[in-house]
């Protein structure tokens, strides 16, 4: 009997040893791909580093995966041998991220469960479609105001920078408040790098102290000194 339970639990650690373990698991399943190559990258400096691919041969469905020390923005590249390759963006954190979409449409599908950062970049990036919405619709105001002979009384540029000026301050105040989150750094490098130092100033002075010291906590300290150094004092509004 005691034989038969060691052998059990030789058999257990033999299954266990040999099964790889990994911070990061990403799920996806891509609707409509039959063939082709997909790439888990991470941004390095300016350069992307691949730390994991798969050969995509018939199965839609399949797993990437890396080791990660800390949050931060990760990227889904497919090749299809066609020279035109296709990305998804999401903020990965240890554990297991889900992304399901399809090959017509690789990025606009994209539905992305996993990291609470990935939560709340979902939110920021919500609202950016509507201030993406609104410009369109600036452009669309335009067009037909040429065609109607009455651009005098649409002033494109003046509404554009209001719009601008706007996004940069929902940017900042969305920044402020999730200063417990490595998504708030990341936004200020990222999508608001033009604004003033003062700005960026108070979106780090805000920060919790364990996101200061995080990956974009650094990277958006870095900035402000870089910025400091060349005596920025430009404003918001000036950096639109």
């Amino acid at each position: 009997m005691m034989k038969n339970i060691l052998i059990v639990a030789l058999a257990f650690l033999v299954v266990s040893c040999g099964k790889e373990s990994h911070d990061l698991t990403v799920k996806l399943h891509v609707d409509g791909l039959k063939k082709g190559t997909v790439y888990l990258e991470q941004q390095q400096d300016s350069a992307f580093v691949v730390v994991d691919s798969i050969v995509i041969n018939g199965n839609p469905q399949f797993e990437l995966h890396s080791s990660l020390s800390e949050p931060q923005v990760m990227f889904i590249k497919l090749n299809k041998n066609d020279n035109d390759d296709r990305y998804i963006s999401f903020f990965a954190d240890k554990g297991i991220t889900e992304i399901s979409t399809s090959l017509k449409n690789f990025n606009y599908d994209a539905k992305i469960k996993g990291s609470k950062q990935q939560d709340i970049l979902e939110e920021y990036l919500l609202m950016m479609s509507k201030f993406n919405n609104k410009n369109l619709d600036l452009i669309k105001e335009q067009l037909e105001s040429q065609k109607d002979n009455d651009s005098l009384n649409f002033d494109f540029e003046a509404q554009y920078n209001t719009l601008v000026k706007r996004k940069y301050l929902y940017t900042i105040n969305f920044a402020v408040n999730h200063k417990d989150s490595e998504v708030s750094p990341y936004l200020a490098v990222a999508e608001i790098p033009n604004t003033s130092v003062k700005y960026l100033e108070t979106i780090y002075d805000a920060l919790n102290d364990n996101i200061k010291t995080s990956l974009y906590g650094k990277k958006l300290k870095a900035e402000i000194e870089v910025r400091k150094t060349k005596g920025d004092t430009v404003s918001t509004e000036e950096a639109q």
